[in-house]
Formats: structure tokens, sequence, C-alpha cells
């Protein structure tokens, strides 16, 4: 018969988790509590007279056709990117996993770009594509095409989607790259035993058990996405020309810190934070069963 062991109270757990609770409070809760309640508020441009008008701020939201076009403008730069970038780090992992000589170099060049910040990353897109200084923009003209994302949306937001694809490749390579170092060599070389070639043994054996990494990072890349992205929207267009790159995390910065509706831009940050855990949620729920561990 075994023997059931009992644990008595103790204060341990508590202090172990204490600091990640703290933090969590002061940083996430406390934050989203005060948005929540702002977005309830009318306030003057001086912040003078504050009124309270319950849901008006949202209602106005939602009437605003404009506000829709910004959701469908954020789904699909979100999307590209996090395909742009979760495709481009695949594809580089695979190349540096079957490195053998030179292969710490290799990956240290593809590492790197994750240590730039975005504001930076941004300045040195905006600087390579810019119309009249650009080297970049340079080619393009002498190859005869027109380019000046100063001026056509379009290609502002083709510009900002490979700058921020560019920005996260590092990251999700790192985790690629690990996930294909962890699978047994002795799966992929029964395979090539058997006559299958590279790229049969890649979406048979390898791209399936890379299936809980790549559940991660498409969680990872679409929060980066609606969040992380700010930065080099801010350097490259401010969310122009006429608001071609203008996403929602954009939006409550310009409506807000620019425009001074603090009720309208704080309602905006609890939509756009409704959003991404709906989207979460929705991936750990019906994307996470497709996923073998």
């Amino acid at each position: 018969m075994l023997k059931r062991v009992h644990f008595g109270p103790s204060l341990l757990p508590f202090l172990l988790v204490a600091p990640q609770i703290a933090i969590t409070i002061v940083f996430f809760i406390w934050p989203a509590s005060q948005a929540l309640y702002q977005s309830l508020l009318v306030e003057d441009a001086f912040g003078l007279k504050t009124e309270f008008v319950w849901f008006q701020n949202y209602s106005e939201l939602f009437d605003d056709e404009l506000y829709f076009d910004t959701v469908y403008r954020t789904a699909f730069f979100s999307s590209m990117v996090a395909f742009l970038s979760m495709s481009s780090a695949l594809l580089l992992a695979g190349m540096a996993d079957r490195v053998i000589k030179g292969a710490k170099v290799y990956r240290t060049f593809l590492i790197w770009p994750y240590a730039v910040a975005p504001v930076v990353a941004g300045a040195l897109w905006m600087f390579m594509f810019d119309p009249t200084l650009g080297i970049v923009a340079y080619f393009l003209h002498a190859m005869g095409s027109n380019w000046n994302f100063r001026v056509n949306g379009d290609e502002a937001m083709a510009l900002v989607i490979f700058a921020a694809a560019w920005k996260q490749i590092s990251y999700n390579f790192l985790f690629f790259l690990a996930g294909m170092q962890a699978i047994p060599k002795s799966l992929i070389e029964a395979a090539a035993i058997d006559g299958a070639g590279p790229g049969r043994r890649f979406w048979t054996i390898i791209f399936p058990l890379l299936s809980p990494t790549t559940f991660f990072l498409l969680v990872m890349n679409i929060v980066y996405a609606f969040f992380d992205t700010f930065g080099i929207i801010h350097a490259v267009t401010k969310g122009g020309p006429a608001k071609a790159t203008e996403i929602l995390v954009y939006k409550v910065y310009n409506d807000g810190f620019i425009g001074l509706d603090l009720g309208g831009s704080a309602a905006q940050s609890v939509v756009l934070m409704t959003i991404v855990i709906v989207l979460t949620v929705i991936q750990f729920r019906y994307i996470e069963n497709k996923v073998k561990y």
C-alpha cells in the first residue's frame, strides 16, 4: 500500500510567484483597467473637463467606416508579416541545419538582426528605399520603376511588411533551428535509405515534427504584428500616405496622442486587446488540435 505524502501550508510557492504576479499587475492589469475606465470618458483637448459617457466612444467607433478599413488593413498586414517571416525562417533554418563547415558563423549572421530595435530596423529600410537617397530605390528607378513609397500606398504597405518580416525572421529562425536539431537523425536517415528525397523528407518527417514549434511561433508572430511593429511603421511611414499603412496599434497612438481623443483612443485599445485575445483563443482552440506533441 502506497503511503500518501502530504505537504503542509507554506509561503514559499507564493513568494516564488510574487515577482511575476507583481509585474503582471503593474504592467498589464493596471494599465488595462485604466484603459477600460478611460474608454468610458470624454475629455476636452486640454484635460480640464471630463464627462462620463458610458459606451458612447464604442458606438462612435463601430459607426466609423474608416475604423473597419483599419481592421481589414491590420488583418492583411499581420497575416503577411507572419507568413513571410515564418516561411523565410523555416527555409533558412533548413539550410543552416545542413551546413557543416562554418555553421556557427552562418547562424550568428542570421541571428544578428534580432538585436536590432524595431525603430532602427524601420530606419534602415526607409533609407534603403528612400526615393531620392536610397540605394535600392536607385536600382529600381534604373530598371524603369517609378518607386516612391511616400505617395504610393501599396508600395508603402509592401515596404513596412518586408521590414517587419525581416525583423522577425531571426526570432523564428532560432526556434525552427532548435526544433530541427531536436529531431532524431535516425528518422531522417531511415527515410533517406527508403529512397525519400530531401523535399519528401522535409514535408513528411521534419515539418510534422515541427508542429509544436510552428504553432508557438504562429501565436507569437500574430502578437508581434499587432503590437511590436509600431516602431517600424512610425519610423518608415508614420501611417501614411493617406493612412495606407495605419494599422490598429498606430491608430490608437495617432488618435490619442496626435488627435488628443483620449476616450476614443482608449476604446480602440480595449477593442485591439479583445481582438488579440480572441485570435489567441481561436488558435489554441482549433489550431492546437492539429499539433502533435
